[in-house]
């Protein structure tokens, strides 16, 4: 049982870390997909150069006709325009006076449009902590954030100052429809949520985008899908010198991300690596161990007469055996275990209250198809090796030192 219960546990944490790892992985892409990079980006080459920077008055024209274009060439993809700027907002006191101003940072989505998938992909129903969600035109969202640091709630009005697409002044009147708490530092610290034709008339940007955002089937993030989705669309502006002309981008290409990506899935891997040595040892010691302690056992059984290659054979069968049984169980009850993680979550506090990255503080584990088969490497073979070595030195031992031992 002990050999058994041994191998249970091992097998248990390297599944169960592996959903875990594999988990905050895909979490850190899907919240950077979904709030800032998509799995495809289409913007103006112009704008490519200052992307981080998000510069509108380098951003596209006539939207309509490039959402055509991309639609008709890529209708598996959801295509998506989006405004990100920035800008001050006043809040008043009862008589209309400036009471407080401070700095946000403002991304349109459309939201009111009844195909649009927005509203469910950024989580907006579940993030909305006070209020409501935009109903109609002249109504926005803040951050938990803001509306504490500055004491506004559902109802009250503010004025957003800012300038145009053609650098002109721009300035007007919001009603709060609601306050969201999307539980991810960077977008809770100082941020509003509008419409997208509320701030195509604030910034003078009538069938204009900054960016227009694709995501893949499902959801579900393909690096070699969007990398040809890119290339096939990029082809056919290749010969047009116009620095705004149309650039497709993926999501690897964006803030990073490819390195990114890479050194998370390396340290996910070394992390995985170690693990799987540190147990490989404790089961092989484990086989050894048991093998050893048996040697009064094997001493009575050759007195019987039983051939040493019958005891080796059987030693090695007994050590599959419990390596079998205890990867099955470990790997099962990881399994189980990281489903319930997958549904419920777990948050792991305030690790990330300071963070800029797009990461959800309440992690799950993804569910993969290496999680099946992991722990039986180190449960099976780890076990089969430090038996098989164990017999081996009792293999060697003479008959009559194991008469002599057994006296």
């Amino acid at each position: 049982m002990l050999p058994v219960v041994v191998v249970t546990i091992g097998v248990f944490c390297v599944v169960v870390l592996d959903g875990l790892v594999a988990g905050m992985i895909s979490n850190m892409i899907d919240k950077t997909a979904c709030f800032r990079s998509g799995h495809l980006k289409v913007i103006t080459r112009a704008y490519s150069l200052n992307d981080e920077q998000k510069p509108i008055d380098m951003a596209m024209l006539e939207v309509d006709q490039i959402m055509e274009e991309l639609t008709s060439l890529f209708p598996q993809v959801d295509w998506n325009p989006r405004i990100y700027f920035g800008g001050v907002l006043d809040i008043p006191d009862a008589h209309g006076e400036t009471r407080a101003q401070g700095p946000i940072a403002a991304t349109a989505f459309d939201l009111l449009s009844p195909e649009s998938q927005e509203s469910k992909r950024i989580g907006l129903e579940h993030a909305v902590t006070a209020g409501h969600l935009i109903q109609k035109r002249g109504e926005v969202l803040i951050s938990f954030d803001f509306a504490e640091r500055f004491g506004v709630q559902p109802g009250d009005s503010l004025t957003f100052f800012g300038a145009t697409m053609y650098g002109s002044l721009s300035f007007a009147n919001f009603a709060i429809a609601g306050v969201v708490r999307f539980g991810i530092a960077a977008l809770d610290r100082g941020a509003i949520v509008l419409d997208l034709a509320d701030a195509r008339d604030l910034l003078d940007m009538d069938n204009a985008a900054g960016e227009i955002l694709g995501f893949l089937p499902n959801g579900v993030y393909h690096g070699e899908r969007a990398e040809s989705i890119k290339n096939e669309y990029n082809e056919l502006y290749i010969n047009d010198s116009d620095e705004y002309a149309p650039t497709m981008i993926e999501l690897a290409d964006q803030n990073s991300m490819a390195g990114t990506i890479v050194y998370y899935n390396f340290i996910s891997l070394m992390m995985l690596v170690l693990l799987v040595i540190a147990l490989s040892i404790v089961l092989w010691n484990t086989g050894v161990l048991g093998g050893i302690r048996r040697y009064n056992e094997f001493g009575v059984r050759l007195a019987m007469g039983e051939l040493k290659g019958h005891i080796y054979g059987t030693l090695l069968t007994e050590s599959l055996f419990i390596g079998l049984i205890g990867s099955v169980l470990g790997t099962a009850l990881g399994l189980i275990l990281s489903f319930y993680v997958s549904k419920y979550g777990v948050r792991y506090g305030g690790v990330m209250d300071t963070s800029s990255l797009l990461i959800d503080p309440v992690i799950r584990a993804r569910i993969t198809l290496r999680m099946y088969y992991i722990g039986f490497f180190p449960g099976v073979t780890s076990m089969l090796i430090g038996s098989a070595l164990a017999g081996i030195a009792v293999y060697k031992r003479k008959t009559a030192e194991l008469f002599k031992e057994l006296g």
